[in-house]
């Protein structure tokens, strides 16, 4: 094991600190890489303080990896040393399953491994994320960043991105396609900068007005106003298919009466049960549902990072370095950051 400097939790209630943890030397399909940028997600934070239940500590956050190769095992035909690559929410999986076999490795039957506090398949070690000096990763695992593409923007693809792109696919979102987006965050503003380059006509759900400018720079073409009920009734029967990126309990009831026939609601922000209770008259009436959807496979991910390359699409980032990580959480609670936190990790040995 090679000792590597780190940030990450201890405890529920402690703050992140420096860490010292150890990285496997390579295994024959495995690659070293050093972290250049890691982008800062909810789902970092609520693992950090055991939000969700489950943390193993000490935890190192991190599932957003922009960095360059520095070593390589002996079976490696895919990547070479001084590429630019990247590391998303899994570093393995089964490999055999169904899910796996169709390059759906997130839905693997047997468990993905997350990119942190997971478990190794091979030895039990535990698994630490990108808010450290370097990452080991099987090159099954690892992607390739287009030439061209921001570094920097690019990290929030690997969570933000993949979380968004995933259902716009597989809900066949392209132009004609009626797309209305819920909330303006990380994942919000992804969504909103996909499917717009997909050829979709796009909208904007919101709470408030005043993100109107920012949400019609980013692609959508009409924002609504949900508190406003004249406005949620114009627009009832019109969206094919609508991306709820709201992290927090919330009435997804009001939404359902503007899907289209046959339209769909998928969720990606929000882990938990819903409150109110589901009103399923105007999903029976229309043949409408609601659905879930999590980050994406390995080929998906390639593919989205190829779209973003031949589009120049990345994601609005906030630089900072690793000491101001704690700030960060709590301002990411508030939702003050347009739109995603990118730790530039060069900072680790200031």
């Amino acid at each position: 094991m090679k000792k590597i400097h780190a940030f990450g939790a201890t405890s529920p209630t402690d703050p992140l600190a420096p860490l010292t943890i150890g990285r496997r030397e390579n295994r024959p399909d495995d690659i070293e890489i050093k972290i250049l940028y890691c982008g800062v997600c909810h789902s970092d934070l609520h693992t950090a303080r055991n939000d969700w239940g489950g943390t193993k500590y000490p935890v190192v956050p991190g599932h957003e990896i922009i960095g360059t190769v520095t070593s390589v095992g002996t079976s490696v035909t895919k990547f070479r040393t001084g590429d630019h690559v990247g590391v998303g929410c899994m570093v393995d999986s089964c490999r055999q399953c169904t899910s796996c076999a169709s390059g759906e490795e997130q839905y693997c039957r047997n468990g993905a491994v997350f990119t942190y506090n997971g478990t190794d398949r091979h030895d039990g070690t535990p698994t630490y994320g990108g808010y450290s000096e370097t990452i080991v990763v099987s090159e099954r695992f690892v992607l390739r960043i287009p030439d061209g593409l921001d570094l920097k923007g690019a990290a929030p693809l690997l969570c933000a991105g993949i979380t968004t792109w995933s259902p716009l696919q597989h809900w066949k979102v392209g132009p004609g396609s009626t797309v209305a987006v819920i909330g303006l965050g990380g994942l919000g503003h992804m969504a909103l900068k996909l499917a717009t380059a997909m050829g979709a006509t796009v909208s904007l759900f919101t709470r408030s007005a005043g993100k109107s400018d920012d949400a019609r720079r980013l692609g959508a073409q009409q924002i609504i106003l949900s508190t406003d009920a004249q406005q949620m009734k114009s627009v009832k029967g019109r969206f094919d298919l609508i991306i709820d990126t709201v992290p927090s309990v919330h009435d997804v009831n009001p939404y359902i009466p503007t899907l289209a026939t046959n339209g769909t609601l998928v969720m990606v922000g929000y882990l938990g049960g819903l409150e109110p209770m589901l009103n399923t008259v105007p999903m029976i009436m229309g043949r409408k549902s609601v659905a879930g959807s999590v980050i994406g496979g390995i080929p998906e991910t390639q593919a989205m990072l190829d779209f973003c390359g031949t589009h120049g699409i990345t994601s609005d980032i906030e630089m900072i370095n690793i000491q101001e990580i704690n700030t960060a959480y709590e301002r990411m609670l508030k939702s003050d950051v347009k739109y995603r936190f990118v730790i530039d990790m060069a900072s680790l040995k200031q």
